[in-house]
């Protein structure tokens, strides 16, 4: 017996909502395909020339050709990338504003004030993908006279308070100096800099000569001699970093940081959209053109699934907070 009309008559409500439903159903995939309608703003929160503004303008270029539409990268620099953050999960959840960051984000709200991070960076915005990943560098002016980390542990011990740089308080690079410094037992004195790249400069300038920097910033100095790479702050070495040894290697292992950068849109972005834009970019990670391009700016190709970037998320939100609050790390 059909049984639709009397569900018409005495459930007129319940129809109404499986007529809902299933055309939701259907418009979530019609949105991954017909997606994007416009121009695709990409935000960086740093300025022009940072890792992820590398990352973002290569992966644009060929993003807009595959899809049809122009990605724009927007440089919204402030507040420890807050800004620029806060602004794209403010934005509306179709696709049309991205942000790429690295993991300073899930860092950012145990540095800084409450005032100063108003949104959860957990919740408000949604992983699309993980692009890439480099470790921290301990590096050292040529001119310091130590080709490795024992030397620069033994002449630490001869000359206390020896300065080392790095992009910022509360910056991975401050949080793995402080943790290296109470792992070997030293007193180096940390000089904040208001980026990575003023630091880079004052080390090649001989101002300071120990630095604490991303290997995709330390690179293309490392490879022209004007820094020395000691160490990468990790389990192992990497590919892109030739012979520098991994920190784990010498005996070092609680002395790791690796530094991601991911894509991330509004939370409540239609899940189909963040699938076809998560599969475009882990085509593009396949590519011999996007690997050479990651490659030369230092950086290892991740890619994977939007869970893959959730747990990096998770996992550095907790240890970093714990790393903070017990080296007693503060913000600028």
């Amino acid at each position: 017996m059909d049984t639709l009309p009397q569900l018409r008559k005495s459930h007129p409500d319940m129809i109404r909502l499986i007529a809902m439903l299933t055309c939701l159903g259907l418009a979530l995939p019609l949105a991954a395909q017909t997606w994007p309608t416009r121009t695709v703003t990409v935000v960086v929160p740093f300025p022009p020339g940072a890792g992820p503004d590398l990352v973002a303008r290569a992966l644009g270029e060929r993003l807009s050709v595959r899809l049809g539409q122009p990605f724009i990268v927007d440089n919204r620099p402030g507040v420890g990338g807050m800004a620029g953050s806060t602004l794209v999960a403010r934005a509306a959840a179709d696709g049309h504003t991205l942000a790429m960051v690295p993991n300073t984000l899930v860092i950012a709200p145990h540095v800084l004030s409450r005032a100063a991070v108003s949104i959860d960076v957990l919740k408000d915005l949604a992983p699309v993908v993980q692009v890439v990943t480099n470790a921290m560098t301990l590096a050292v002016h040529p001119g310091l006279g130590v080709n490795s980390v024992r030397e620069l542990i033994e002449l630490a011990k001869r000359r206390p308070g020896l300065a080392y740089a790095t992009g910022g308080n509360g910056s991975p690079m401050h949080i793995v100096g402080e943790l290296f410094k109470a792992s070997a037992g030293i007193d180096l004195q940390h000089v904040a800099y208001k980026g990575v790249t003023p630091s880079i400069n004052d080390v090649i300038g001989g101002q300071v000569q120990v630095l604490w920097v991303p290997w995709g910033g330390a690179a293309q100095f490392v490879r022209a001699g004007r820094l020395r790479a000691l160490a990468l702050a990790d389990r192992r070495r990497s590919a892109n970093a030739g012979d520098v040894p991994a920190m784990a290697e010498l005996g070092f292992p609680e002395v790791i940081s690796r530094g991601w950068v991911g894509l991330l849109a509004p939370a409540g972005t239609p899940v189909p959209v963040i699938a076809r834009l998560n599969g475009e970019i882990n085509a593009l990670l396949q590519t011999a053109e996007i690997r050479q391009r990651m490659a030369d700016i230092g950086f290892d190709v991740v890619g994977g699934g939007p869970e893959v970037l959730a747990g990096e998320m998770r996992e550095d939100f907790e240890r970093y907070g714990r790393l903070v609050r017990e080296l007693k790390i503060e913000a600028n």
